[in-house]
């Protein structure tokens, strides 16, 4: 289905050149960016946590109706899935990811969100779009708009999904076990992109394999006998049990892993006692694991539990609990799809400006389409303007990372690059003829 490579450049034997130039996806942005940026400010002023994207699902299902497409909403919780189709041909899922962040903005923005809610804690807390997904969002709209007025340009089936829960890692199993590939067609290949926040606008990045990391969280509950604290014979302390476990379990990466594997242990939470003078019954660490390969993963986790067991057996304590959750597995790009896409996006830009990725070992849960079946390429967008990242430079600063309450995109630029790309990308994928 996908065996000829077009280009747009190709339809000019179709089209005449004052035609083809009102339509091509550059032109198309340039006249819509203001509407655009507009649409994107009220996104951001309005975001949502994982799982209540209420508000931000029913406006988006909005837009993609007034586009033309088919809409399903809700769907698999919050979600929202577009069908614009154009006759036979292939099949290109698009994905948006619709929740914010736990964060109070520190912006200064004057569309800066003053949203507040009580988080899972059931503590209020400020609401932010510190992840750019209302870029994402606003993006999706706008390739969407695009297709739905140039059908002469392309053949086939464009799915767009509007996915919550990404923060959480479990939207994507949400929509998936909703159905999304038996209720609708499966798609041939699936596209998304991610803001950067260290990325030039004018920019992409992008990795063929794996360029995110399998994430796994893990609680264990190490379990003693409490008692005086100037009375340690009488005690079995999970707190001396918790402070071995800390150091045995770094030695499964350093003595266990492969140099050349990716993998992460950190511990990033221990509780236990309540006074200076008292052994406590327990101790709860909270682990996160990152890994790459699904072989590696399997190790990590194995190891984990065997350390755990054994810190355990070596004071006499009884057996702790442990426990595995949010399992999302890693972000890997095909091979074959990012070859497809890339030379559009180095003809679009030009080679300085379509940047090899490292490798992260940050999560998404974009990868359940690819395990499901689903052959999927996700690349970074440059989402601050140059001399903004000079000026931090000058500074001796960094840019704030994402989930900072102090980042924010220059929208106008990203958005100027990310519907250029990604609409030329699904002309690249579904073309007129085959």
């Amino acid at each position: 289905m996908f065996r000829r490579a077009f280009s747009v450049v190709s339809l000019v034997v179709a089209f005449s050149a004052g035609r083809l130039a009102a339509a091509e996806p550059k032109v198309w942005v340039g006249e819509h960016l203001t509407e655009l940026v507009e649409l994107y400010r009220e996104f951001h002023q309005h975001p949502e946590l994982s799982f209540q994207e209420r508000r931000t699902s029913a406006r988006l299902a909005e837009e993609l109706r007034r586009a033309g497409a088919e809409v399903t909403a809700p769907f698999g919780s919050n979600g929202v899935v577009g069908i614009l189709s154009n006759g036979p041909g292939p099949r290109v899922m698009l994905r948006t990811d619709l929740d914010a962040l736990p964060v109070t903005e520190q912006t200064g923005l004057v569309y800066a969100s003053q949203v507040k809610t009580k988080g899972q804690n059931g503590q209020e807390t400020g609401v932010m779009h510190a992840c750019g997904h209302d870029i994402h969002i606003t993006n999706l709209i706008g390739v969407a708009r695009y297709l739905a007025a140039n059908k002469d340009h392309w053949r086939g089936t464009v799915m767009l999904l509007g996915q919550p829960a990404e923060e959480l890692g479990g939207g994507a199993r949400n929509v998936l076990a909703a159905g999304l590939f038996t209720k609708f067609p499966k798609p041939d290949v699936a596209l998304a992109l991610h803001v950067d926040s260290t990325l030039a606008t004018g920019k992409v990045t992008y990795r063929a394999g794996y360029t995110g990391a399998n994430v796994d969280s893990v609680d264990i509950l190490l379990r003693g006998r409490g008692g005086h604290g100037a009375q340690p014979h009488t005690t079995i302390d999970p707190i001396v049990q918790a402070a071995q476990l800390v150091l045995d379990l770094q030695t499964i990466v350093s003595r266990e892993i492969k140099p050349i594997d990716a993998a992460v242990i950190t511990v990033g939470s221990i509780h236990a006692g309540a006074k200076h003078n008292i052994i406590a019954d327990t101790c709860h660490l909270q682990l996160t694991v990152r890994s790459q390969s699904p072989e590696v993963r399997k190790h990590l986790l194995s190891a984990i539990r065997r350390k755990a067991l054994a810190a355990a057996a070596s004071a006499g304590a009884p057996e702790p609990t442990v426990e595995f959750s949010d399992a999302t597995p890693a972000v890997k790009n095909d091979e074959q799809l990012v070859e497809r896409v890339l030379p559009v996006f180095r003809r679009l830009l030009g080679d300085e400006n379509v940047v090899l990725a490292e490798p992260k070992m940050g999560g998404e849960d974009f990868s359940e389409y690819g395990v499901a079946g689903v052959p999927i390429f996700m690349f970074g967008l440059g989402s601050v303007e140059p001399q903004r990242l000079a000026g931090f430079k000058r500074l001796g600063q960094s840019a704030p990372s994402l989930h900072s309450a102090l980042y924010y995109p220059d929208a106008e630029a990203a958005l100027a690059t990310g519907v250029n790309v990604m609409a030329n990308a699904v002309l690249e994928l579904l073309p007129p003829s085959n």
